[in-house]
């Protein structure tokens, strides 16, 4: 059996470390950085089904995860959308998730090799799974942080204002510890808390001050920045999943689950070449099923994101959700 070497040790890689092991691959997993962590994420998995979990045998670590049925919209501080969702959403933090995912693997005896860097370069047997590709040029921010005693108005909460979009997930069973997520149009902003000064300078007032009556949790705050949403550029000869393969716009809150899937589709062209197959033919269909599989999810969120993004996008977005014409529930099946 040949070995398979995953570069990025996060929710794709190690998913699929624990597949390929579970099927007896030997699997070296090395990840640049160390456990536990915070990133920037919404703390909730949107669209992945119980087949894929099951495939992947990771559903285990799920059981005792939040359930999210319901979403609510704010078009500036005024609500527009309050929504059954198709799927229910999985709530638990990357903390949590992560530290799971990483003992699990390592139980089903996979190799775990933290704090090393792996070389990015086309090889055989190596899965690039370490995040997004750098790009300076980009514009967007993405931040994160908890935030203790802050009233959730139900369910998932977005907010969507002048230059970006914020997410609201409870993230304790009586919803008073909550996860806000959000990207922004880079601004030159100081202050003490940065996330509450892009609010306000988004023109969402009355988010900053539910938060601000809150406190935030220092060590979770993180930001990301240098990246580009869809499909990202992957060199010829590489292998690559999750999001450095294509990043969804973050309001879809898609994204941990594209990287569940994204493993799923890896998962049995792995298989065969570790049981002896051609690593070109391997990765030739990786590419080939991932393609197949997101390109139109991706291709209609970023149009979304550019709607959401514009003035006319937002008054139109808010006509339609307050008079019952907005499509919600094909949006939500098509985006997730």
């Amino acid at each position: 059996m040949k070995r398979v070497e995953i570069a990025g040790g996060g929710l794709a890689g190690l998913s699929l470390g624990i597949a390929l092991r579970k099927r007896g691959v030997p699997v070296l997993v090395r990840e640049a950085g160390s456990y536990p962590r915070h990133k920037v994420c919404g703390e909730f998995i949107n669209g992945v089904t119980a087949e894929t979990l099951e495939n992947l045998r990771i559903a285990g670590i799920f059981k005792n995860a939040l359930k999210h049925s319901r979403t609510r919209w704010w078009i500036g501080d005024r609500e527009v959308l309050d929504a059954e969702m198709s799927r229910p959403a999985l709530g638990m933090t990357r903390w949590e998730m992560d530290v799971a995912l990483k003992d699990l693997f390592l139980r089903e005896g996979g190799e775990l090799r933290v704090k090393d860097r792996a070389k990015r370069e086309p090889r055989e047997g190596l899965v690039w799974t370490a995040g997004r590709v750098l790009e300076k040029e980009s514009d967007w921010l993405g931040l994160k942080g908890h935030f203790e005693n802050v009233a959730l108005k139900g369910g998932l909460e977005m907010h969507i204002g002048n230059g970006g979009y914020v997410g609201l997930t409870p993230i304790s069973e009586d919803g008073r510890r909550v996860n806000v997520c959000a990207l922004f149009r880079r601004r030159e902003l100081r202050g003490d808390n940065l996330m509450l000064a892009y609010l306000r300078a988004c023109g969402l007032r009355d988010l900053s001050e539910r938060l601000g009556a809150g406190s935030l949790d220092q060590a979770s705050l993180t930001g990301v920045s240098g990246f580009r949403l869809g499909a990202q550029r992957v060199d010829d000869g590489m292998c690559s999943l999750g999001d450095a393969e294509r990043m969804i716009p973050p309001f879809t809150g898609n994204g941990m689950s594209m990287a569940f899937e994204s493993a799923e589709c890896a998962l049995e062209p792995l298989l065969r070449y570790g049981r002896g197959g051609g690593w070109d033919d391997c990765r030739a269909e990786i590419r080939s099923t991932l393609e197949r599989r997101f390109k139109k999810r991706v291709s209609l969120a970023l149009g979304m994101h550019r709607f959401l993004t514009t003035s006319a996008g937002r008054a139109s977005l808010s006509v339609a959700a307050r008079s019952g014409l907005l499509p919600f529930h094909w949006l939500h099946r098509q985006l997730s």
